[in-house]
C-alpha cells in the first residue's frame, strides 16, 4: 500500500460521490464474500483494516479463532457501474489478517501471493489468462436456454446484448477484455480477458463472475458457471494460459525448438503433468465438475500434452507460433466454478517444481487420446485425471505436494469441506435413480 494509492482512493470517493465501499474476499471454495462500509469509515479501513467474524465463513476459521481483520488493497479500488449514480458504491479486494497482524493462512489471496513471491525470488513474473465459459438460462431453477447457437455463431439476441453489456461493465471496472463470443453449446458464452499477472487476474476472474451474474440479473436472466448444467452438451471450462517472464523476456520461448519451447518451459509442463492428479481437487472441486470430464465433450481426461490436439490436458497454442510474447502453456482441465487464487497457486507451484527438479517431459501425443486403446495408453504411460470427486479427494489426501502448496490450514479445510460434499452427494437419491429403478425393483 503506497501513499499515492491511498490518496487516489480518497480522491476518487470524493470526486464520484461514493457513499459505500464493499470489501471483497473469498472463502476456500472461491465464493465471493463481502461487507460494506460507509465512506466515513474509509480512512480507518485503510489504516487499520476492518474487523469481522470469520467463523461465519465456510473454511475460514474454527469458532475459537473467529476474529479476523480485512485490510483493503487500494490498488483494487473500482466503482461498481450497475449501482445508482448518486451515493455511489465502490469495491476493494481485501487481504485477511489475524488480530495480531499476521497474514491468515486460510486466505486464498495470501496463498497465491506466497507462491508469486517465491517465483519473484527466482526472477520470474507469472502471467495468466483464463478462458471462463458460462451459460445463460431463463431462470435460476431451470435450464431453458436463451438461444441455440454454436461455436462463434453470430447470434443476434438477448445473449449477444448481455455479452456486450457485460464487456462494457468489465471495462468500466478496469478489467481489460480481448474478445467475446458464443461458445459450442446452446446459450453458452465466453468473454476472454487480456493476459496479465496472476494476482491481478485472480481478482479480475472474481470480478468477471460477479459482473456476468449482475448484468444477467438486471435483464431478468440467470447466468451460471456450473461446470456441466446440460447433460448432452459441452460443459464450461476454464482453460488457463500461462507463462513465466524474466523482465521483458518470455522464459518459455526458444526460437530453435520445434514447439518454440525453452527447456525451462518443458520442465514446467512436466511439473504440471507430474502433479496434475494431486491438485485436481483444486481445479475441479465440485461433484458436478466430473460430469464435464468425460469423453466426447472437448474436456481432457488424460495426462498428455501436444500442440494441435485439443484432447490433451496441456496444449501449446499455435495461433501465433514463433512469437515470443505469445508463447504460452494452456492447461485445460479447470472449470470456472473454481477458486482462481488457489488454481493459479497450484499451477505455478507444480510448474516451479518441474523446473527445480528438472523433471523430464514425455513425448507429445498429437493423436486423439480418446481414440487410443487402453493397452496403447498403458504402453505409452498415459495416466488419467481422477474420475470423480471422491477419487480426487483420496488422491489429494495422499499428496504432500498439495499440503505444502496450500499450507496445513487450507489443505485440511478443503479436504474436510469436500468430504462433507461427497457425503451429502452419496446419500442423495437422484431423479435418475427413481426413474431407472423404482418401476422395476
Amino acid at each position: 500500500m503506497t501513499a499515492e494509492s491511498v490518496h487516489y482512493v480518497k480522491s476518487a470517493c470524493k470526486e464520484n460521490d461514493v457513499k459505500f465501499i464493499r470489501l471483497w474476499f473469498t472463502d476456500i471454495v472461491g465464493n465471493l464474500k463481502s461487507f460494506a462500509i460507509t465512506v466515513e469509515e474509509l480512512e480507518k479501513a485503510l489504516d487499520e483494516g476492518m474487523g469481522f467474524d470469520g467463523s461465519s465463513i465456510e473454511g475460514f476459521a474454527r469458532i475459537d479463532e473467529s476474529d479476523m481483520v480485512a485490510r483493503p488493497d487500494p490498488a483494487t479500488f473500482q466503482l461498481v457501474p450497475w449501482r445508482p449514480r448518486e451515493q455511489r458504491v465502490a469495491r476493494m479486494f481485501c487481504d485477511i489478517y489475524r488480530p495480531d497482524g499476521t497474514p491468515f493462512e486460510g486466505d486464498p489471496r495470501y496463498i497465491l501471493r506466497r507462491h508469486l513471491e517465491r517465483a519473484a525470488e527466482l526472477g520470474y513474473t507469472f502471467y495468466v489468462s483464463p478462458e471462463m465459459e458460462y451459460f445463460y438460462f431463463k431462470g435460476q431453477t431451470s435450464t431453458e436456454v436463451l438461444d441455440h447457437g454454436g461455436y462463434f455463431d453470430q447470434v443476434t439476441d438477448a445473449a449477444s446484448d448481455l455479452r456486450r453489456d457485460t464487456v462494457l461493465a468489465l471495462e468500466a471496472m478496469g478489467v481489460e477484455v480481448e474478445y467475446s463470443h458464443h461458445e459450442v453449446a446452446p446459450s453458452q458464452q465466453e468473454i476472454a480477458l487480456r493476459y496479465t499477472d496472476a494476482m491481478m487476474m485472480a481478482d479480475n476472474a472474481m470480478t468477471y463472475r460477479v459482473v456476468v451474474k449482475e448484468i444477467a440479473a438486471l435483464a431478468g436472466v440467470y447466468a451460471t458457471f456450473m461446470p456441466k448444467p446440460l447433460q448432452y452438451q459441452n460443459g464450461s471450462g476454464m482453460h488457463v494460459h500461462q507463462s513465466l517472464f524474466k523482465g521483458e523476456r518470455n522464459a518459455f520461448f526458444d526460437a530453435s525448438d520445434p514447439y518454440y519451447l525453452s527447456s525451462l518451459a518443458r520442465a514446467y509442463i512436466a511439473g504440471l503433468l507430474h502433479h496434475a492428479r494431486s491438485f485436481t481437487l483444486v481445479t475441479n472441486q465440485w461433484v458436478n465438475s466430473y460430469k464435464r470430464l468425460v469423453p466426447g465433450f472437448e474436456a481432457p481426461l488424460y495426462l498428455s500434452w501436444a500442440r494441435r490436439n485439443r484432447s490433451d490436458l496441456i496444449r501449446i497454442p499455435e495461433y501465433k507460433a514463433g512469437d515470443e510474447i505469445h508463447t504460452r502453456v494452456e492447461y485445460r482441465s479447470p472449470d470456472p466454478a473454481c477458486n482462481p487464487y488457489l488454481v493459479f497457486a497450484v499451477l505455478l507451484a507444480a510448474g516451479l517444481d518441474g523446473i527445480e527438479n528438472e523433471r523430464p517431459l514425455p513425448a507429445p501425443v498429437e493423436e486423439n487420446v480418446f481414440e487410443l486403446s487402453e493397452d496403447e495408453r498403458a504402453r505409452r504411460n498415459i495416466d488419467r485425471l481422477p474420475g470423480s470427486l471422491i477419487e480426487a479427494i483420496e488422491v489429494a489426501e495422499s499428496s504432500s505436494f498439495l499440503r505444502d502448496t496450500l499450507g496445513d490450514h487450507m489443505y485440511d479445510s478443503l479436504i474436510r469441506n469436500k468430504r462433507i460434499e461427497w457425503d451429502r452427494y452419496s446419500r442423495h437419491v437422484s431423479d435418475f435413480e427413481l426413474a431407472e429403478y423404482l418401476p422395476r425393483l
